[in-house]
């Protein structure tokens, strides 16, 4: 397992050793004892799953605590742009993104922790994006940002997105007020 620091502080990108041969391939998504042998003990509560067509948007969204999710996502089929935007006050990269492409031949999974709003974008038909997380679902404690806001500037590269209709009206992240802290 390889572990690549983003320019983001606390955003990783992982990429498992995948073997691959004949009969198809073989690799470790998830192993505790490697996680926490590299600093990163986050325990896992939670697993969730979403299949989308091409150019369905996803985000940006987030839960408030007590409820703050991190969540290391990937890839099961297909591809995606993952995006994350640092919400947490008083952090050097507050309101900066950092995407990657994610995808089912590469296996390459990005950690994502508590005060970051996340969303993907899909690149390709039946797309599963699979992601584990560090806390519950509790729908009062649901944030998002408008996946489009100018400032922040997320480069989608599309213009019509298949969205939800909260998706369609989150708020500004000028009018926004973060419940964390870096």
């Amino acid at each position: 397992m390889k572990i690549i620091k983003t320019p983001i502080p606390d955003l990783l990108v992982i990429e498992p050793n995948v073997f691959n041969d004949q009969r198809g391939y073989f690799f470790e998504s998830y192993n505790q004892e490697r996680y926490f042998n590299n600093n990163m003990n986050m325990l896992f509560v939670q697993d969730n799953e979403s299949k989308s067509g091409k150019n369905v948007l996803r985000g940006l969204h987030f839960q408030k605590p007590p409820f703050a999710q991190g969540k290391l996502v990937r890839v099961i089929q297909g591809k995606v742009l993952d995006v994350a935007v640092d919400i947490r006050n008083g952090s050097p990269t507050y309101g900066q993104y950092h995407a990657v492409e994610l995808d089912a031949i590469s296996k390459r999974m990005f950690y994502i922790p508590e005060g970051f709003a996340h969303g993907f974008l899909t690149l390709e038909d039946d797309t599963i994006f699979s992601y584990k997380c560090t806390n519950y679902y509790n729908k009062e404690s649901e944030g998002s940002l408008l996946w489009s806001d100018e400032t922040i500037g997320v480069k989608w590269d599309i213009e019509n997105p298949i969205l939800s209709e909260k998706d369609k009206i989150g708020p500004l992240f000028k009018d926004f007020k973060s419940p964390f802290t870096y």
